[in-house]
């Protein structure tokens, strides 16, 4: 995921503790008067327990992930994923459009490495090392690096090595995801910890002379699998090459180098074409009394491209879709607009989000809420928002409702609920996504095992309830929340 989600996760950590008051709102005993009527509210909810019942999120989640596959901005797969996900929306009778926008264009090619030298080897022998490029990543020479490694912990550690001891060299950033901290609930801290190594080490390190840069895997997998995601670079700082290696490879050569000197060979093979062009989906289901009045219900069309990105962010997509599809299924309309977004490249460049600012930017005070999903598909436990604090004591009526699914609890998350909408929450767009349960998500995001199967249907069928709940709730309201 694009850079934002790591800003995301650190907020979490500072939201969490301010935002109890607020969790539970159904218990709530001085309310203001409601601005969710009855009947809207009635409407929302049968959309809920419809979708509470339905396979739809369940299968457009498949088809994306399985029949088109990984959709890394520019890619074939990207380009048909727009074409379908258009084709779909016009057939729930959605008023579709596509709008442009220029999208980074990185080809992977092949990753291969192997220590080559170490403490007690037998002679003649390597080890191979299972690494993936990050993104944007430039390539190795055609014959590959090949020198000695160094192992730090952290920049601090880096820094204290000094030039004589980094320049010429590999640097592994062997930071470690909390595996503590992910099965208590809050992987999103953790991944907002370890995140900051994948995307700033080739800086850090190329600052010292370093030749090309590792990090340990910003995720929880221990299965052997390297973990994907952007990288960056800097004007004025070299470009050198940069892969994510496993937890176990992470581990294996960490003991090495502690016992002696380490040589390793790295090759890379990525390519940086030209920006290519791509769209986002926009399908509108128009408002009964105020069709210029918009409320957004999005999730991110790209993915990496280890996996399928069924997990980040098919089932986003089709949690979004799901809200369309119901409406159209219960003769359902709005009195707002329910705006459906597919957005494009928020992965490793974020462009379809502000192209959809920048074009929009003067009409946001006919933005009345947005809504992204976005960090894959388990149980929600309820539903983050960005906005106004004084707005928390108005979703009472929406958590007595959402208890029916085990969704009743409120995070307030000033600082953003999600990387696409970020601009539009910037800008004072009150702001919404689900809660979701996430002890597993950062086992298998951004990495190979992204994969349809690890969507359970019944688990994707609450977070599509829970987002077309909050979708028709917030076009039906009486007036607008506090920005």
């Amino acid at each position: 995921m694009f850079k934002f989600k790591a800003i995301l996760s650190a907020l979490f950590f500072v939201t969490l503790v301010g935002c109890f008051h607020a969790k539970f709102l159904a218990q709530t005993v001085d309310r203001p008067p409601s601005v969710f009527t009855d009947a809207g509210l009635s409407r929302a909810d049968a959309i809920r327990r419809y979708v509470l019942s339905s396979d739809y999120a369940y299968k457009q989640a498949g088809y994306l992930s399985n029949n088109i596959g990984p959709r890394l901005s520019g890619s074939p797969q990207a380009a048909r994923a727009v074409e379908y996900v258009a084709e779909e929306m016009r057939r729930l009778g959605a008023e579709v459009r596509l709008q442009k926008c220029m999208v980074p264009h990185w080809v992977r090619g092949e990753a291969s490495g192997e220590v080559v030298e170490w403490t007690g080897m037998a002679p003649g022998t390597t080890q191979r090392i299972v690494l993936a490029a990050l993104g944007g990543s430039v390539a190795t020479p055609d014959e590959g690096i090949a020198t000695e490694l160094v192992v730090v912990d952290d920049y601090d550690a880096l820094a204290a090595l000094g030039e004589q001891k980094v320049k010429g060299k590999i640097v592994l950033f062997n930071f470690k995801f909390d595996q503590q901290l992910q099965s208590a609930g809050f992987g999103g801290g953790a991944y907002g910890q370890a995140v900051q190594y994948r995307f700033g080490a080739a800086m850090a390190a190329a600052k010292l002379g370093a030749v090309a840069v590792l990090v340990r895997s910003a995720g929880g997998s221990q299965n052997r699998l390297a973990h994907t995601g952007s990288m960056g670079y800097a004007d004025g700082i070299a470009k050198i090459p940069g892969a994510a290696v496993s937890y176990e490879d992470a581990e294996m050569l960490a003991y090495l180098a502690a016992a002696g000197p380490v040589k390793i060979k790295i090759r890379l093979t990525p390519r940086t074409l030209p920006d290519a062009e791509s769209h986002n989906v926009i399908a509108d289901v128009k408002g009964s009394e105020h069709p210029e009045q918009i409320v957004i219900v999005s999730g991110h069309l790209d993915s990496w491209d280890l996996g399928t990105g069924a997990l980040d962010d098919a089932a986003g997509v089709a949690a979004s879709m799901a809200v369309i599809e119901a409406l159209r299924a219960l003769k359902i309309r709005p009195k707002r607009t329910i705006r459906f977004i597919a957005w494009m490249n928020e992965e490793n460049g974020g462009r379809g989000s502000k192209a959809y600012f920048d074009e929009l930017k003067d009409t946001l005070a006919d933005h009345i809420a947005a809504i992204e999903a976005d960090l894959g598909a388990s149980h929600p436990v309820g539903f983050n928002f960005a906005g106004k604090a004084e707005a928390i004591p108005l979703f009472a009526p929406l958590s007595k409702l959402l208890l029916l699914q085990g969704a009743a609890m409120v995070q307030h998350q000033p600082g953003g609920v999600g990387a696409d909408i970020g601009p539009l929450t910037k800008a004072g767009v009150p702001s919404f996504a689900p809660w979701y349960d996430q002890r597993t998500y950062f086992n298998y995001h951004h990495t190979a095992a992204d994969t349809f199967d690890k969507i359970d249907p019944k688990q994707l069928a609450e977070v599509a309830a829970l987002v077309s709940f909050l979708a028709v709730s917030l076009a039906d309201m009486e007036g607008g929340l506090p920005r």
